[in-house]
């Protein structure tokens, strides 16, 4: 449960829409963002949360969807399920690994090469890895821990990549009508980034206090701590899923008044789907103890669209602390280390560092 005073719906076009919202609903709020857009999904899964978002903007007529995922054959069951419900859209099948820069750099190499997308207007970034069990940490091919180097990393990197395409459709929108939305999680409500520690190397003991993971939360999902831990799989998602809000805020510190790209971040809430798919049946049972209310796919996608669509939501921007993160369909303040300008600079030049590449425009 999000507090009620941290949530701000005077920002939002309806202060109705809340968790029980549907993703369709919300669409139909806005159908004038949608019609003649082109819309590119990262995560194309037709149980995920992706394909939810996918069959609501498909409902109010955009010109392109690009659909991204690791598997061309997920690609093809979602296309294939969309195309039979809603055939007058053009659908584009982008192979994207998000755990490797290579891989990434590839895809975006040749999304820019396509001539029939000439611009992207809104980009939703919702792919995630989440590495339920025993196994312990594992690094990517580029030396990276995977929750941070796929969920964060490879979105970080393949959103720059594609920027040329972002830039030229802001040319013709209205300002901030341009969007790059970051699905998080309840993550940085409470959890924050390992900065001495990015590769979860050292014992809890020896981290900074403001670095060592909760204990608490950690029961939640049926997993025990102590000061000799190094690693869990909920600590890497939770630091993976931070760097979402602060990508965002960088986004917006950046691009907003140059060009009119606005970015917000969100938690959808809590959705069974195959992100969870690894977790033993401890865990599981450990989460289904909890008081927490659960959505379906189409309520959890409903806060994505809201992030994606609803024009009032930038009228905060240029505020002295704007707000950028949505849960239940509506703007929620975050604490300062998952929202602060001073993190989200610091995790801009880590990207930088741990990527080879700087971006200017």
């Amino acid at each position: 449960m999000i507090p009620q005073h941290l949530i701000n719906k005077s920002l939002s076009t309806h202060e109705e829409f809340d968790d029980k919202t549907e993703a369709a609903d919300v669409a139909k709020a806005f159908p004038r963002k949608v019609l003649g857009k082109t819309i590119l999904v990262t995560g194309a899964n037709k149980t995920g949360l992706g394909f939810s978002a996918l069959q609501a903007f498909a409902s109010q007529a955009p010109a392109n969807l690009i659909l991204a995922s690791r598997s061309p054959g997920k690609i093809k069951e979602c296309i294939d399920a969309l195309a039979a419900e809603y055939p007058n859209v053009k659908y584009h099948a982008l192979n994207l690994d998000l755990s490797s820069q290579k891989a990434v750099r590839a895809a975006a190499s040749e999304l820019l090469s396509r001539d029939e997308i000439e611009a992207i207007d809104i980009v939703v970034n919702c792919a995630a890895i989440f590495g339920f069990g025993p196994a312990g940490r594992v690094l990517t091919e580029d030396g990276i821990e995977s929750h941070f180097a796929t969920n964060h990393i490879g979105h970080w990197l393949f959103t720059n990549l594609i920027m040329p395409k972002l830039i030229k459709a802001s040319a013709k929108n209205p300002k901030g009508a341009t969007r790059i939305i970051n699905v998080s999680a309840g993550s940085p409500m409470s959890a924050g980034i390992r900065w001495s520690d990015m590769n979860f190397e050292k014992m809890v003991k020896d981290l900074p206090e403001d670095e060592r993971p909760s204990a608490f939360l950690h029961k939640l999902f049926g997993i025990d701590i102590n000061d000799e831990t190094v690693f869990t799989y909920l600590e890497g998602y939770n630091q993976s899923k931070v760097a979402n809000a602060l990508f965002t805020v960088g986004i917006n510190t950046r691009l907003y008044e140059k060009y009119g790209i606005a970015s917000f971040v969100l938690h959808p809430g809590v959705i069974m789907t195959e992100l969870a798919r690894g977790a033993t049946d401890d865990q599981i049972d450990a989460v289904n103890k909890q008081p927490i209310v659960r959505k379906t796919l189409s309520q959890g996608s409903s806060t994505t669209l809201v992030a994606a669509l609803d024009p009032k939501l930038t009228d905060n921007l240029s505020t002295q602390e704007p707000l950028v993160f949505l849960a239940d369909c509506q703007l929620v303040k975050l604490p300062p280390k998952s929202s602060s300008k001073e993190n989200a600079d610091r995790l801009w030049d880590l990207s930088e560092e741990l990527t080879k590449e700087k971006f200017s425009w």
